[in-house]
């Protein structure tokens, strides 16, 4: 798929709204209404049906997915009363976790990350929060999320998620968002212990090139995490008036699970860059093992090389090359020598 480079953006007064992500044709607004004896939820295609959640009395999710469509999000924006930075800031996908504090709402960017176990590699979705007094507004680049579990809790009233007002509701998204790392943190722990085996017994170039690119992913978690970590600080620090201070625990409670994370991330980095070096003393010590099986065998068949040498020489007055016995003899005499030199090694360790 097609995607921009922030270089489109050059020229453009602040504000313009241009999507820098891949373009895709998935589109759908998700909206979650309820309380605690209602629960409603529906999804559409049409942005002017969840305008009116604006001014809901009880906490809303809208979750917008697809902000290819640039249209959509502007006219969100303008219903809702989003600064254009920050529009531009929700289609420019590659931002940093960050988060502002507005008089009527608060701005979060967060990274969300899928694992492809068959190619190895860690691919990063941008997701975008804003909370207003009864809303939670989401935006997303493509379909799929890790946010199924904060569906069911509202669904099916599990929990005091349907009994908190939209703060709460936003703590549960980062909650659940922060909880999937932990899972990815687990799929990169048994690669590393793949890797250290076949390392240990078989290194081949595949591994040192899974090994680079395990170093790659733990670098792109590691830029994610460290800001996070200012995110979630700045949320239960400086609490915000929309955040109610019932709720300040449960976001300190989330920046303590960051920094595990931020912990387990650079023990994992120290862990890879240990495994190159064992990879290539590895590879090392291989080549070395068999350049002393070739030493071995070369030292052993100095001394044959040298005897056949001798009596490979034309010299007509040579008594051993008229000996009936001769040849039987200097067989057995090199035989001789071999064997000796083999018992040698042995003793010495060598082989």
């Amino acid at each position: 798929m097609e995607e921009k480079r922030l270089s489109a953006k050059k020229g453009l007064p602040p504000g313009t709204l241009v999507y820098t992500g891949k373009y895709r044709e998935d589109f759908e607004i998700e909206v979650m209404n309820y309380s605690i004896e209602e629960f409603h939820e529906f999804k559409t295609t049409d942005v002017e049906s969840v305008l009116p959640f604006k001014d809901s009395s009880t906490p809303t999710w809208i979750n917008i997915t697809g902000i290819h469509r640039t249209d959509v999000v502007q006219r969100v924006g303008e219903f809702f009363g989003i600064h254009p930075l920050v529009l531009e800031d929700i289609l420019n996908v590659h931002q940093r976790p960050k988060v502002e504090f507005f008089e009527n709402y608060v701005f979060i960017v967060l990274k969300m990350f899928t694992y492809d176990e068959n190619l190895h590699e860690l691919e990063s979705e941008q997701v975008s929060l804003i909370l207003t007094k009864n809303c939670v507004l989401m935006f997303q680049e493509k379909i799929g999320d890790v946010f199924d579990p904060v569906r069911e809790r509202i669904r099916y009233n599990r929990g005091i998620i349907r009994k908190k007002r939209a703060d709460y509701l936003l703590y549960s998204l980062i909650d659940a968002l922060v909880d999937d790392y932990f899972v990815l943190l687990e799929k990169i722990d048994d690669e590393i212990d793949i890797l250290e085996e076949e390392v240990l017994e078989r290194p081949e170039k595949e591994t040192v090139q899974r090994i680079h690119q395990l170093k790659r992913n733990l670098v792109e978690l590691r830029k994610t995490i460290w800001p996070l970590r200012e995110v979630l600080s700045s949320l239960y620090r400086d609490v915000p008036p929309l955040i109610e201070k019932e709720t300040v625990p449960y976001f300190r409670d989330v920046y303590d699970h960051t920094i595990q994370i931020a912990d387990t991330v650079e023990t994992f980095r120290d862990i890879v860059s240990g495994l190159l070096d064992v990879y290539l003393s590895s590879v090392s010590n291989k080549t070395n093992e068999v350049m002393k099986v070739l030493t071995i065998i070369a030292t052993i068949f100095m001394p044959l090389t040298f005897i056949a040498g001798i009596y490979g020489m034309n010299f007509e007055y040579m008594p051993e090359l008229r000996w009936k016995w001769g040849y039987p003899v200097v067989l057995a005499v090199m035989g001789v020598i071999a064997v000796i030199m083999v018992v040698y090694f042995r003793k010495k360790k060598w082989l």
